[in-house]
């Protein structure tokens, strides 16, 4: 089975004065048409996972980002191939997203992370999101 390693982008909108929102993107083609996840994709010989995910999402959403705090490394078995997802939170910092590879995006808070049908490996994600956003409701 073939290892390809990735990485997926937690695109967050700081409301000023509400609860943070994060990106989630349904795939538009694939196997896994249909599905949810954080947008990104593989890492080429090379690059940083930073820099695969600032590439990526130009490439898919035509946004330039700064790649903030890393939040896990999922490993997950599909049917053909092992990935080795690296997951960060990321923000926009110029451009207007628009999607050229995905059919649909929705801007979720953290409690409605779970209202899409997430691909396997991004389930791992969203429960770190959940733990993070856990951990900041019970600081204010």
């Amino acid at each position: 089975m073939k290892t390809i390693e990735v990485v997926a982008g937690v695109i967050v909108d700081e409301c000023p004065d509400g609860p943070k929102k994060f990106l989630a993107t349904q795939r538009g083609y694939g196997e896994w048409k249909g599905g949810w996840e954080f947008p990104g994709g593989k890492t080429e010989p090379g690059e940083s996972p930073e820099q695969a995910l600032v590439r990526e999402l130009k490439e898919e959403l035509t946004v330039d980002v700064e790649v903030g705090e890393f939040i896990t490394t999922v490993e997950h078995d599909y049917s053909e191939r092992h990935i080795i997802m690296h997951c960060y939170y990321c923000k926009v910092v110029s451009g207007e997203l628009t999607l050229l590879e995905h059919e649909s995006s929705r801007w979720l808070y953290a409690s409605e992370l779970r209202s899409v049908d997430w691909l396997p490996a991004d389930i791992a994600v969203v429960e770190c999101i959940e733990r993070d956003a856990g951990l900041m409701a019970a600081h204010h």
